[in-house]
C-alpha cells in the first residue's frame, strides 16, 4: 500500500452524472448493469464532490453519462464548477443540446464540448445507436461552432465503421473541427459483450491508420487527429489512466468512486461519496489502494523494466481475460495468457465476423437485422432490413 504522503492529488475528476442516454450503443461504455444503479447524487450532492475534490488540488472536471444533458440541473452544477475555478467539458451525444442550452451552458462557464458520432453516414451512425441522430448530431456541431467553442468530434472505431475513417475525417474537416479522437473500442462493459462482432483485423486497422497519418499530415495546423489504438492490437500494455489512483477520479451517477470507468465490474469494494469525503477516499480507501504503486505487482511486472512507465497495464482487462485482477495484463508479451489476446485478434481476420449479430443496450427498438449496401469504397449506400 503506498504510503499516505507519497499520494499525489487527483487532477482530473470525472462526474458521470446519470446512467441513463438516449443512445443504445453496441459499445456503450456503462456497466452492464447499469439499470440496477439509478440512485442518482443530488445537485447539491454534486457540488459538494466538487468543492473537495477542487480543495485537493484537481483542476479538470468532465461532466459523463449517459448522457449529462439529462440532468436538469446541468447549468447549476457547470456554473459551480466555474466558480471553484475547474476547466469543464462535457461529454455529449448532443441530444438535447438545442441552441437555447447550448447558450446557457455557455453563460454558465462551460469551457468545452466534446461531440460523439458514430459514423459519417447516416445509416451507420443511427444503426450503431439504434437512434435517428446523425441530422441532429449534424446540427448541434453547427451550434458548438456557432458559439465559438473549440470544435471536439470523437468517434469510436472498430469494424463496422474502420472502412470509413478517411470519410469521418472528411466529415469533422467539412464542420470545422479544431480535434478529432478516432479512438478504437476498448473491450469493457457493453463492448466486451460484443466484442466478436466490433473486433477488426490487424489488417484492417493497419490500412486505417495509414490513411489517417495521410490526412493528419495534410491537415497539420487545421485540426489534430488523435488516433487511439486498441489495446489488443498493441506490443505494449497501456499506462491505464496514468496509473491506478494516480490521476483521474470517477464518481458514478450514485456516487461509487472509481478509479477507472470500467473498475466497478471489479469483485472488489470501493468507497461512496455519501459515506465518505473525496480525500478520504483518495488517499485511504482499501479500493484506491488496492492497485496504487507497486506493491501489488507479480515477480513478472514488478522486475520488468517498462512498469515504471505501463504501471502493470489495465486491471479491467486482466479480470476479463484471466479472473484475476492482479494478473499481469494479458496484452503484455510476458503475460502467460497472452495467447488468448492473439487468439482474439487472430479470429477477428476470420471470415464471418460481421454476421455475428450486435446486441444493443437494453431499451433500443430492433426492427430486424439489417444489411449494409455499400459501394466499391466500402462505403454505406443503404440499411436494408
Amino acid at each position: 500500500m503506498a504510503a499516505a504522503g507519497s499520494v499525489k492529488p487527483p487532477l482530473w475528476l470525472l462526474a458521470e452524472l446519470t446512467y441513463r442516454c438516449p443512445l443504445h450503443c453496441a459499445f456503450c461504455s456503462n456497466p452492464v448493469d447499469y439499470a440496477s444503479h439509478r440512485d442518482e447524487l443530488g445537485t447539491d450532492e454534486w457540488m459538494r464532490v466538487f468543492r473537495e475534490a477542487r480543495a485537493m488540488g484537481a483542476v479538470q472536471l468532465g461532466f459523463s453519462g449517459g448522457e449529462p444533458l439529462l440532468r436538469d440541473d446541468l447549468e447549476d452544477l457547470v456554473g459551480e464548477a466555474r466558480r471553484l475555478g475547474f476547466y469543464t467539458n462535457l461529454i455529449t451525444s448532443g441530444v438535447g443540446l438545442t441552441p437555447q442550452r447550448a447558450k446557457a451552458l455557455k453563460d454558465a462557464g462551460l469551457d468545452h464540448i466534446q461531440l460523439s458520432f458514430q459514423d459519417s453516414t447516416r445509416e451507420l451512425n443511427d444503426f450503431l445507436s439504434s437512434t435517428r441522430t446523425f441530422e441532429l448530431k449534424s446540427r448541434v456541431a453547427r451550434t458548438i461552432k456557432d458559439l465559438s467553442y473549440p470544435m471536439v468530434l470523437n468517434c469510436v472505431m472498430h469494424r463496422y465503421n474502420l472502412p470509413h475513417v478517411g470519410r469521418i475525417v472528411e466529415m469533422a474537416e467539412e464542420m470545422g473541427a479544431e480535434f478529432l479522437e478516432l479512438a478504437n473500442v476498448q473491450y469493457y462493459g457493453w463492448a466486451w459483450v460484443n466484442r466478436q462482432a466490433l473486433m477488426p483485423s490487424r489488417e484492417a486497422l493497419a490500412q486505417a491508420e495509414a490513411l489517417v497519418d495521410e490526412h493528419r499530415a495534410r491537415l497539420q495546423g487545421r485540426m489534430k487527429i488523435l488516433w487511439v489504438a486498441p489495446d489488443y492490437a498493441e506490443a505494449r500494455p497501456k499506462p491505464c489512466m496514468a496509473g491506478w489512483g494516480s490521476v483521474f477520479l470517477v464518481v458514478a451517477p450514485d456516487g461509487l468512486a472509481l478509479p477507472c470507468h470500467s473498475a466497478r465490474m471489479l469483485p472488489m469494494e470501493f468507497p461512496n461519496v455519501r459515506a465518505q469525503s473525496v480525500a478520504q477516499i483518495w488517499r485511504d480507501s482499501p479500493g484506491f489502494n488496492a492497485y496504487r504503486g507497486e506493491h501489488w505487482m507479480n515477480d513478472t511486472c514488478r522486475s520488468c523494466p517498462e512498469h515504471g512507465k505501463d504501471h502493470g497495464g489495465c486491471r479491467c482487462q486482466s479480470f476479463l481475460l484471466t479472473g484475476d485482477a492482479a494478473a499481469t495484463d494479458p496484452v503484455c508479451g510476458k503475460s502467460p495468457a497472452h495467447g488468448k489476446v492473439q487468439s482474439l485478434v487472430d479470429a477477428a481476420a476470420l471470415p464471418g465476423g460481421d454476421a455475428v449479430p450486435i446486441r444493443f443496450v437494453p431499451g433500443a427498438r430492433r426492427a430486424g437485422q439489417l444489411v449494409f449496401r455499400t459501394d466499391e469504397n466500402s462505403r454505406v449506400l443503404a440499411a436494408e432490413s
